[in-house]
């Protein structure tokens, strides 16, 4: 049996992945709905695969806050101990991570093969680079965008789709989370 994939992400209206400026997390949107949500389905066993700049991201992120900062939401910290895989031809272990295995490689080889072996879901949150190659490889069966209400335009960081194939969405399930957060689950097949 293959392990499903999920790319899971946030997203402003106009496709970023994050902002600059004086934007806060989850661009100060986040309610109790979200959050209790982001939990919900970090609470079902699954392993997450990150890409190398992802992985330093969270990891720094973390390092760098107290227990009680926003960023250490229990989501966050639910996910942080979840076994992991991380993807990366640069980083060298011990990973500062509670179970996490570093795979030196190409992406679409390392998640070909965790696909194969794994017995419970795969999950990547972020990871953009390496989740457009993923997609482009077949190997993305769910695309998660939790949409939050905001056009980051001129303060917008990491296109999200940025260079990406083409591909067309099959909705599979869609909620709105304190009335304004929207939570779309796509399948994506490339297009054409």
């Amino acid at each position: 049996m293959t392990a499903t994939y999920t790319f899971d992400v946030f997203s402003s209206l106009d496709g970023f992945g994050a902002a600059g400026g004086d934007w806060t997390g989850y661009w100060g949107k986040q309610g109790p709905e979200l959050l209790d949500r982001r939990l919900a389905l970090y609470e079902e066993d699954q392993r997450m695969v990150f890409g190398a700049n992802t992985y330093r991201t969270f990891a720094q992120m973390l390092a760098s806050s107290g227990e009680d900062a926003e960023v250490r939401d229990p989501w966050v910290t639910r996910m942080r101990n979840l076994p992991a895989t991380v993807v990366s031809t640069t980083l060298e272990g011990p990973l500062d991570w509670p179970d996490a295995d570093l795979a030196s490689g190409d992406a679409v080889d390392v998640v070909a093969r965790l696909k194969e072996e794994s017995a419970v879901p795969l999950r990547s949150h972020g990871s953009l680079s390496m989740n457009r190659a993923l997609m482009a490889a077949g190997l993305v069966d769910h695309v998660q965008v939790t949409l939050f209400p905001v056009i980051t335009g001129s303060t917008g960081l990491d296109r999200i789709f940025q260079d990406a194939a083409d591909f067309d969405l099959e909705l599979i399930e869609h909620r709105t989370l304190d009335g304004h957060i929207q939570e779309l689950l796509y399948r994506p097949t490339l297009h054409g």
